[in-house]
């Protein structure tokens, strides 16, 4: 059964950094996009970024191009969404997530974590 656990979220003044973690577990992720993902009170959960785990190839939203960055490391099977220059408009629940299906959409995405709040104070 695939698992998948996010920590690291919190609250921060604007400007700050955290970095999220996804540990996974329950099968080899290798062939799989990893995501993760957001959702904002009253919003659509939107894609944030993703990553193959086989060939770390790497995709971002452009709102979060140049400040956010998305990374693996496959011996621990856990990715990582380092989030520099955090601005109010940040605020959500993150999700990571996996895909078999080399895509940005929330639907193809088969496997989710419970999420984990960030919240980014003015």
């Amino acid at each position: 059964q695939v698992q998948l656990v996010e920590s690291g979220g919190g609250l921060v003044q604007a400007g700050a950094s955290l970095r999220l973690s996804c540990a996974a577990s329950g099968r080899t992720f290798s062939g799989y996009r990893m995501g993760w993902f957001r959702q904002a009170p009253g919003m659509d959960r939107e894609f944030v970024a993703a990553i193959n785990w086989s060939s770390s190839s790497t995709y971002y939203a452009d709102f979060v191009k140049g400040r956010f960055t998305i990374s693996r490391d496959s011996p621990k099977k856990t990715m990582y969404l380092q989030m520099n220059s955090l601005k109010p408009e940040d605020t959500a629940v993150y999700y990571c997530a996996a895909s078999r299906l080399p895509s940005t959409w929330t639907s193809a995405y088969d496997y989710w974590g419970q999420g984990t709040q960030v919240t980014v104070s003015s």
